[in-house]
């Protein structure tokens, strides 16, 4: 099986929350890169995080999302927070801080789910 057969089988058969994981490692460590100063990378990092976020709030507000109500409600909620947080990082008024550890926070629930 070549590598792209082998990556494309790896992609179609991962277990959702591993993926998930990985995104939320990914986009964490690029808020964790981010400087003193906001440069435009540090505003692609924080957009990049506020996207994940909005498409995980719109996941959750899918009727076919099967996560329990309660754990949905409590999601879109830190989603909503991360949105309003972010702005207030990019103005220079919040430390990125608590962006990352919602991040962690998330990442440690599905592990513990996996």
């Amino acid at each position: 099986m070549s590598l792209k057969a082998y990556s494309a089988t790896q992609k179609a058969t991962a277990d959702p929350r591993a993926t998930e994981y990985r995104l939320f490692a990914q986009v964490t460590r690029a808020l964790m890169a981010i400087g003193p100063t906001l440069d435009p990378a540090a505003h692609e990092a924080l957009y990049w995080n506020r996207t994940v976020w909005s498409t995980l709030q719109k996941d959750l507000a899918n009727p076919s999302n099967r996560l329990p109500d309660a754990l949905k409600a409590k999601l879109i909620s830190l989603s909503l927070w991360v949105d309003r947080y972010s702005k207030q990082v990019i103005k220079g008024e919040a430390d990125i801080a608590p962006l990352i550890q919602v991040n962690r926070a998330v990442m440690e629930g599905l592990a513990g789910h996996s």
